[in-house]
């Protein structure tokens, strides 16, 4: 006798967030975080990562190009996301990426990264790139849809991966066609507000949803805290 299998999400825990994303990010999509510098997409994608670890089973795999190890773990506990006991049980691993110019060469840098993403173990169910921007920029079309389709392929097998890219690092026509691979997708902006910055994130899809989503979250980032929700109305005030 078959038995319905629980459906898994990908989460924040941070509820506004969780609400606009129709309840979470459903395990085996791709996702697409797209946005302007220091819109706030690196922290979306630790939040992500903390909300993953305290809620289930699921291992995480952080791809940075960002960070070190002990950086990347110290910045999440700045903001209240302590990773440090998973990263020591082998629940989170961290591998940080440097580019050169040289892998464009023979070593083909999106193979091998996809060939590093099968080899992981099971447990490892998301799997974050922050981010691909230099990649992008330093690869063909052919290359880039195949690093898509192959990210794709990985999910369909169950896995989550979360790709993380600058606006800009995308030509129109290939934004387009990357944008059609994947089942969410979610773009991060800075807007000025009087006389301050605050930053919006706009749900843009999440295919498999277990509720309706939202469109736009507005925020800031602060110490202790991370993702500081600003009801929209009040910050255009």
């Amino acid at each position: 006798m078959a038995t319905d299998k629980k459906k898994e999400f990908i989460i924040t825990r941070v509820s506004e967030v969780d609400e606009k994303l129709g309840g979470g990010i459903p395990l085996g999509s791709l996702c697409l975080i797209e946005g302007h510098s220091d819109a706030g997409k690196s922290v979306l994608c630790q939040h992500l990562t903390n909300g993953t670890l305290i809620t289930g089973e699921i291992s995480v795999a952080y791809y940075t190009t960002e960070n070190n190890v002990r950086s990347l773990i110290s910045q999440m506990e700045s903001l209240a996301m302590n990773v440090e006991d998973h990263f020591l049980a082998d629940k989170l691993r961290i591998y940080p990426l440097t580019f050169r110019n040289g892998m464009q060469g023979g070593q083909k840098p999106f193979s091998v990264l996809t060939m590093h993403f099968s080899r992981l173990p099971q447990e490892f169910k998301l799997i974050i790139i922050d981010s691909i921007t230099l990649l992008v920029a330093h690869s063909n079309p052919v290359a880039i849809i195949d690093f898509f389709s192959r990210c794709k392929g990985l999910c369909d097998d169950g896995r989550t991966v979360i790709l993380v890219a600058h606006s800009y690092a995308f030509e129109e026509d290939m934004l387009a066609r990357t944008r059609s691979l994947c089942d969410a997708r979610f773009r991060l902006r800075l807007e000025q507000v009087g006389d301050s910055m605050i930053k919006l994130m706009e749900v843009l899809k999440v295919r498999g949803a277990e509720r309706p989503t939202g469109d736009v979250v507005s925020f800031n980032i602060e110490p202790k805290i991370g993702m500081r929700i600003i009801p929209l109305a009040k910050a255009r005030v």
